[in-house]
């Protein structure tokens, strides 16, 4: 019914609506949790700058590369073969399917702030048997939805994004009225926090990651494009938006209430914020704005989830059944088996009762090396290619933030990620099996790539036991 293309407006809104989820609605207590005034506008710098290099070396990858679709997985393969270009492909399936459940459980945790009291909780925590029944209604009508067009859903997407950034501007706006520069420069290195600046800085840099994860979604979704030279152009735009919002609301913050109180706020914490400033119609507009702020980012979210394995099927590395499309150009396949794992594991956040903070740990992790991979892969193209030397500083510059940022993350994370990478391994060698008639035909690259993996999964699985007997 619709293979009709997206423009730039809608490409840069689904960037826009994938960074902007849930998270800065918990920024400004986030960030104040771990880091004072310096440390913030330090941390803040780093990542603004490595952001920007990450988002050019998509900008300039569509350029040097516009025959190829699929983002983040599909530069991957291309600059270093099938298995590592499954990995980050897995890795940023999951990171989206986890996170997109995350945004489910948010959305009706906010729902519960005007329905729960303390002699009833209907949607809590967004754990609960309501929660879940709600949650699933809303996976399989965003199905539907994104069934019928990738076009329509984009469209969708993009007057959520129109109405979820209004509150956002609402609050700088107050915020800078009743900014206090005494409030803003007491304790300004955040000496009561007991940690060195460079600390600080360091347990900023996830929290600013998670905002900004995201930013590859024009890219993934570049087959849609009316114009290929949109990709680049709408993921700048997105980043220097998203940008300009998230450093505004967190040093503004500062400004309006001391850190210590900022630190201790319930989240979304800028409810609190502007429950301050405007009243108690402050926190109604905030947690109205972040119920349409986190659905309408599940919907672009989703459509990255579906479009990732439909493109590793194309190439042997997704099981050859998620290869299809419908009539509407929907991998409907994908789509299915994206929304089945969601609501899989809706049901087993009712089981275990986690919350949405454990589950964006969890994805924030799976996104780290995918990201690497790209500054990676553009310095890779640009030395072969002889290209000019910003292009190949770009692609230094955003490898070096990959690193710095797995070196950020902590040994915690990184372990955490291995011991999700290897059921996809699994998968990746079924599918090789399946595609390669009946041979893994493995070259000594991806075999040691597997003894490498296998020898770090034994040590996660030695450091999960060994937290598990300490607790």
């Amino acid at each position: 019914m619709s293979n009709k293309k997206i423009g730039l407006i809608s490409l840069t809104a689904l960037v826009l609506s994938s960074m902007i989820g849930s998270g800065i609605f918990s920024l400004p207590q986030n960030m104040a949790e771990v880091a004072g005034a310096e440390a913030l506008l330090i941390g803040w710098t780093i990542t603004g700058i490595g952001i920007i290099f990450l988002g050019l070396s998509f900008f300039y990858i569509s350029r040097l590369k516009p025959e190829l679709d699929g983002g983040i997985y599909t530069y991957a393969r291309e600059g270093f073969g099938d298995l590592v270009g499954f990995m980050s492909a897995w890795g940023y399936w999951l990171c989206a399917t986890i996170g997109i459940v995350g945004y489910l459980v948010v959305a009706f945790e906010g729902i519960g702030t005007f329905t729960d009291s303390e002699s009833a909780v209907i949607f809590g925590k967004g754990n609960t048997l309501a929660s879940f029944i709600g949650s699933s209604i809303i996976v399989w009508l965003v199905h539907i939805l994104i069934s019928r067009g990738v076009k329509e859903a984009a469209s969708v997407n993009l007057v959520a994004t129109l109405v979820k950034v209004f509150p956002l501007i609402l609050f700088i706006g107050l915020a800078i009225y009743y900014f206090s520069p005494q409030t803003f420069s007491t304790d300004i290195q955040g000496n009561a926090l007991n940690n060195s600046i460079s600390e600080q800085v360091k347990n900023t840099m996830l929290i600013t990651l998670w905002v900004f994860t995201g930013v590859e979604g024009a890219s993934v979704l570049s087959a849609h494009a009316k114009q290929k030279s949109d990709v680049g152009l709408a993921t700048v735009l997105g980043i220097v938006i998203a940008l300009s919002l998230y450093v505004a609301i967190t040093v503004l913050s500062l400004g309006i209430l001391p850190r210590e109180t900022i630190a201790s706020m319930s989240n979304p914490s800028m409810a609190g914020l502007l429950e301050h400033m405007m009243g108690g119609s402050g926190k109604v507009i905030i947690t109205l704005c972040l119920i349409v702020s986190v659905l309408a980012s599940y919907i672009s979210w989703t459509m990255y989830s579906s479009e990732v394995p439909y493109r590793g099927a194309k190439n042997g590395a997704f099981p050859k059944i998620l290869d299809k499309l419908n009539e509407n150009d929907t991998p409907i396949n994908s789509l299915w088996f994206t929304g089945i794992v969601v609501q899989l594991c809706l049901f087993l956040v009712l089981l275990t009762g986690k919350s949405y903070n454990v589950l964006l740990l969890i994805s924030t992790s799976m996104i780290l090396v995918p990201y690497f991979l790209i500054g990676a892969y553009l310095f890779k193209i640009a030395i072969q290619e002889k290209s000019p030397w910003h292009i190949k500083l770009t692609g230094l510059m955003a490898s070096f933030y990959g690193l710095w940022i797995l070196y950020a993350a902590g040994l915690d994370y990184l372990l955490l990620s291995v011991l999700l990478y290897v059921p996809g391994i699994g998968l990746f060698l079924y599918s090789r099996y399946q595609h390669q008639g009946g041979k893994f035909n493995l070259n000594k690259w991806e075999k040691l790539i597997l003894i490498i993996i296998a020898m770090l999964f034994v040590w996660a699985m030695h450091n999960a036991v060994a937290h598990m007997n300490w607790d």
